[in-house]
């Protein structure tokens, strides 16, 4: 029996940085599917059994089960001593910018490919614009923060970067822009991030893609 195992589903890139992160460590893991589209953590049995909240990614580590992935990181960070930050700034530097990526960057990118692949019917055009704005903004203070350093914390990467992750390697067509072509600085990141060993692309990693028809 592996020693970790990960709830999740390939179209969610909050379950993307837990996977990514089991992978880069070398970690003993495996995926269990959440039938996310189906409405399983919706059920009372995934609330009572799995998370209350609802929610996926949800790490299961014997007794314990672990959600919201800047927690699962950071536990995976501490128990493999791989892509800590050095030191008590850097930690509350990775904090703010694992935050800053939650609410602003795939906090919106998240949303708007959900809306604009999944939801019917279709949502109003002014509120992708909306999202859309926001993403660029955000983006963009991202990608001038990557034009300074390698990676988010400096010349090496951390759980910082592996959330910002979360969905910036899902094609193109699923947003409707090509995020590395308009954000080069963001564009050398992902390759530099796609060069460490372990990594593997978010349908490779994780269950549920393709989905059915």
């Amino acid at each position: 029996m592996p020693e970790y195992e990960l709830y999740c589903f390939a179209q969610s890139g909050n379950c993307y940085r837990a996977a990514l992160m089991l992978n880069l460590i070398g970690a003993d893991w495996k995926p269990v599917f959440v039938d996310f589209f189906k409405g399983e953590t919706r059920t009372p049995a995934y609330r009572s059994d799995i998370n209350e909240m609802g929610e996926a990614p949800v790490l299961a580590h014997g007794e314990k089960k672990l959600s919201q992935s800047g927690v699962i990181l950071n536990y995976l960070a501490k128990r493999a001593g791989k892509y800590l930050p050095d030191g008590e700034e850097q930690e509350h530097e990775a904090l703010r910018w694992i935050i800053f990526d939650n609410q602003k960057v795939n906090g919106f990118l998240g949303p708007y490919r959900f809306l604009k692949n999944w939801v019917k019917p279709a949502p109003d055009p002014a509120v992708l614009a909306f999202f859309k704005g926001r993403i660029d903004g955000s983006l963009g203070i991202i990608g001038k923060r990557l034009e300074k350093a390698p990676f988010l914390l400096g010349d090496r990467p951390t759980i910082a970067d592996v959330s910002l992750a979360g969905y910036l390697y899902y094609p193109p067509d699923e947003f409707g822009f090509d995020l590395g072509k308009d954000h080069p600085a963001i564009a050398a990141w992902r390759d530099r991030m796609k060069a460490l060993p372990g990594w593997a692309h978010p349908y490779d990693l994780m269950p549920g893609h393709p989905m059915p028809a």
